[in-house]
């Protein structure tokens, strides 16, 4: 007499395993790329001082930025170096209004003057549908080459992060350019443990026990 094993899962289940693997694998590895970016960002960071003057004409407001748990703004504007090129600059948050209509009020050093601030390859990248599209001066993620099209501004391949003092009514209490890499990762371990989870489970749940034969 004799016993075997049979692996005969069902079509569905198999179906929802392999997209419950696809899914964790792939969300997995987006927090593990996250978690480079932070770790390179904290490592190529480098202070810089600019003059030039900033263009309050092509003012962008990424919306969605909380601070201290109250909703606002960012306010990116184009600075104009010496020549004709200007490089994007996080001046810092302000506050939402009462309404989605009413944005934040702040002020625009006029001439030009001295910024210092993190010299950084791009912006931090909200969360946004791949076919979402600027409406208007309210963006949710802002790059150079984006800011570039809609702007017809030429544009230095990097941006910076205002760390400069300046009477204009914004808040800069920046989080290290490193910060969350431990967040990422943690999530990323959870993504994975669910992809081998999906395994697992179709394993366990579909591999039977034949009866003995002679």
């Amino acid at each position: 007499m004799r016993a075997g094993y049979t692996f005969r899962p069902r079509a569905w289940a198999l179906a929802l395993a392999a997209a419950a693997c696809a899914a964790g694998i792939a969300l997995g590895n987006w927090q593990s790329e996250r978690a480079a970016q932070k770790r390179s960002a904290g490592t190529t960071a480098e202070q810089v001082v600019l003059r030039g003057r900033f263009d309050s004409q092509y003012t962008v407001f990424l919306d969605n930025k909380v601070y201290r748990g109250r909703p606002g703004y960012h306010i990116v504007q184009p600075f104009q170096l010496a020549g004709a090129k200007h490089v994007l600059v996080n001046r810092g948050w302000a506050p939402a209004g009462a309404s989605r209509d009413q944005l934040p009020e702040f002020r625009t050093p006029a001439g030009e003057i001295a910024v210092s601030g993190l010299r950084l390859q791009r912006f931090p990248h909200a969360y946004a549908p791949d076919a979402a599209k600027p409406a208007g001066n309210v963006w949710q993620n802002v790059t150079p080459e984006q800011f570039a099209a809609w702007s017809g501004l030429a544009l230095e391949p990097y941006v910076i992060e205002q760390h400069a003092t300046l009477d204009d009514g914004l808040v800069r209490d920046w989080p290290r350019a490193d910060a969350g890499v431990e967040t990422h990762q943690s999530y990323a371990l959870q993504w994975y443990s669910l992809a081998a989870l999906s395994v697992a489970l179709l394993l366990v749940l579909n591999i039977k026990r034949e009866k003995p034969y002679s």
